[in-house]
């Protein structure tokens, strides 16, 4: 079932991220638009496009959720494997998604500490250069 939504969830979000299937969508809320008048702008025909971009947020939003997730899970495993092979990584930095929020307010704050050094220390050799 997992691979059946997993196909199916890619091969839709690859179909609505193309230019063609905006102007699609485009062209029918032109339609739409343009049948105002025909329909004397009642409540129905109002409802017809409300519905209808409420039911295809509503399901677009658990497919963008979904290739969302697997992008971020593949990207980290990548950049783990680029931590591992790295003999001068710290391998405690693989897997940070699984830390705590603490445990990554800590590191946060560790790597401010280390830009801020850094960029001390550039001011400095900017300085001394001048």
């Amino acid at each position: 079932m997992k691979d059946l939504f997993h196909k199916f969830a890619h091969t839709i979000s690859e179909a609505v991220g193309r230019p063609a299937t905006f102007c699609v969508a485009l062209a029918i809320v032109i339609a739409w638009a343009v049948s105002g008048p025909l329909f004397h702008f009642s409540d129905t025909w109002q409802l017809v496009i409300n519905t209808g971009t409420t039911i295809v947020t509503f399901l677009m939003v658990f497919l963008i959720q979904n290739t969302q997730n697997r992008d971020a899970h593949a990207i980290h495993l990548k950049l783990d494997e680029l931590i591992r092979a790295n003999r001068h990584a710290r391998t405690s930095l693989v897997a940070l998604e699984s830390m705590s929020d603490d445990e990554l307010q800590r590191l946060q704050e560790e790597f401010d500490g280390l830009r801020e050094r850094v960029h001390g220390v550039r001011k400095h050799r900017a300085k001394r250069r001048a």
